[in-house]
């Protein structure tokens, strides 16, 4: 059954009159999902009973269901959802002093193949939609309605790529951007990609404040094809282009994602050669500890590596950050609960 929330604003009010009804009864209905966080039509008691029972006949509101939770010593939680076709997806919730941060998923399964990532040891099965993807910010966010807290930030960068899924992905983005929605602001979103260059040239275009964040993971075209096959298609030269056009279009600063594995991508020469590729862009390097999979024989890189790889950025003038590790005593890495209960 179709999700209500696979409407963004916009969409709904085209729905509603479509129904025969005033746009205002959308914006009712808008407001009664997100800010009053109903889950179900019955208590959006401003509407018709005959409203009602023509939504009820048509849409459900949550489509998915929590079929595990699992929560980690630092608090770190990951969610695995089942949706109406059974399949499954994960959401996780990361705590920080500055508040609140959830990692979406965006489709089921992943066809990008990263050789270290957890998410490609299942196939995209397809695409989420964007009410799917609406659901589990919901679902995390009427827990923390307990705990009088709400998430303050939210990345896609959970299980897929969201350039695959172009369009479902800038609709929940204006779902829960929207003023009398979540109202989670624009540059508190950030949209990662592995480097789909023509949808990276398209989101340019869109001229939105939603934050760019490019997995990365090498400095070279022969390291990076060895890891992510992505970069046959579009080798880093073009990969960077794309970047240097959205940031002159946008005046957006970046963030490269770059996962650390031991004696892999972590050495001094990878870190100068990192620098070279970068410097002069208005961006940072997000340097992330590995979470392991057993499936792929990486291993994570030591504290003292991984510090001295930050040291070596700034020191040749790219500002770099060094993520703290979350979630290791949990199936942490993005597809790895998930990969575990398709297996059995």
């Amino acid at each position: 059954m179709k999700t209500i929330y696979d409407y963004n604003y916009a969409d709904l009010e085209t729905l509603f009159l479509s129904l025969n009804q005033k746009k205002f009864r959308a914006d009712q209905c808008f407001q009664w999902l997100y800010r009053k966080r109903v889950s179900s039509f019955q208590e959006m008691t401003d509407l018709s009973k005959d409203l009602i029972e023509t939504l009820s006949s048509l849409y459900c509101i949550n489509p998915c269901e929590c079929v595990e939770k699992q929560v980690a010593k630092d608090g770190t939680t990951k969610y695995l959802f089942q949706l109406q076709d059974g399949a499954l997806i994960e959401t996780v919730l990361m705590h920080y002093e500055f508040g609140e941060s959830l990692c979406v998923t965006s489709q089921v399964g992943c066809n990008m193949g990263c050789k270290f990532c957890a998410s490609g040891l299942l196939k995209k099965q397809r695409d989420l939609t964007s009410g799917e993807m609406v659901a589990q910010i919901m679902y995390v966010q009427k827990e923390l309605d307990q705990e009088s807290k709400r998430i303050s930030n939210l990345v896609i960068m959970g299980t897929g790529e969201p350039f695959d899924n172009y369009e479902n992905v800038m609709s929940f983005c204006k779902t829960i951007n929207h003023d009398k929605g979540l109202a989670l602001g624009a540059r508190h979103i950030t949209i990662s990609t592995c480097g789909l260059v023509p949808m990276i040239e398209k989101f340019s275009k869109e001229h939105v404040q939603y934050n760019l964040a490019i997995s990365l993971h090498a400095p070279t075209d022969e390291l990076r094809s060895k890891l992510m096959p992505i970069n046959h298609a579009y080798p880093l030269h073009q990969l960077m282009d794309s970047l240097r056009r959205y940031s002159e279009e946008n005046n957006r600063r970046l963030t490269f994602e770059y996962i650390l594995l031991k004696g892999v991508n972590d050495s001094d020469e990878n870190a100068r050669q990192l620098a070279n590729l970068i410097r002069g862009m208005n961006a940072y390097v997000n340097l992330i500890p590995y979470n392991q999979v057993d499936e792929h024989g990486y291993k994570t890189c030591d504290a003292k590596t991984a510090l001295h790889f930050y040291d070596c950025l700034m020191k040749n003038k790219v500002k770099a950050t060094l993520r703290a590790k979350h979630g290791d005593d949990i199936d942490a890495a993005c597809g790895q609960l998930r990969a575990k209960h398709e297996r059995g």
